[in-house]
């Protein structure tokens, strides 16, 4: 490969991986033409970019960025997964995929989380975390639970004493109605 083409393949890699701090390796060696483009597929429905790439090219591509130290070391034929709403999503939905018999091939090898070298055992462990909707949900949980928890207080004794009020008015008025069925006026009664 002529040095010209070689650094407008690194540019181009450079250029689609710019911005990206959390990534995955898999390998997809192995996959036939049908399920290489069902795989692409289904991963661009999900947003989620695949793309393969000579290590080599890649470690110039990624220098001094924190997509580096994914490709120390990094042998045989791989490929770059990133995208999605998070890394744990990444993670849960690469992990699903090489989990699927019929994708026997694929396999995860590693890849980068905030600027950290993970092992594809690590992969697995990431895609067991909760993603970031689930860390945003129990977070909202804990600030509005304290407040429910004061409305229920300032309204409960509220409440009570409404409804003891309301029994009190209908015991009345029942005292009143037994007054009028005796023959005695209602406003004598009281």
């Amino acid at each position: 490969m002529s040095k010209y083409v070689k650094n407008l393949l690194i540019s181009d890699v450079r250029k689609k991986l710019a911005g990206v701090n959390d990534a995955l390796l898999v390998s997809v060696s192995g996959l036939d033409a049908v399920k290489n483009q069902s795989l692409r597929a289904k991963l661009r429905g999900k947003g989620i970019n695949l793309m393969v790439v000579k290590n080599s090219l890649a470690r110039q591509a990624t220098g001094g960025s924190p997509l580096n130290v994914a490709f120390d070391q990094a042998e045989g034929s791989l490929a770059v997964v990133w995208g999605s709403t998070d890394i744990v999503n990444l993670a849960k939905e690469i992990v699903a995929i090489a989990e699927d018999k019929a994708m026997v091939p694929f396999e995860t090898r590693g890849g980068v989380v905030d600027g950290q070298k993970i092992n594809a055992k690590e992969v697995k462990d990431v895609s067991k975390w909760p993603s970031r909707e689930e860390v945003l949900g129990k977070i909202v949980g804990q600030i509005l639970g304290p407040g429910a928890q004061l409305a229920a207080l300032l309204l409960g004794p509220g409440g009570k004493l409404a409804g003891q009020l309301k029994t009190k008015s209908e015991g009345a008025e029942g005292d009143a109605a037994e007054s009028s069925a005796d023959g005695a006026p209602a406003e004598a009664a009281g």
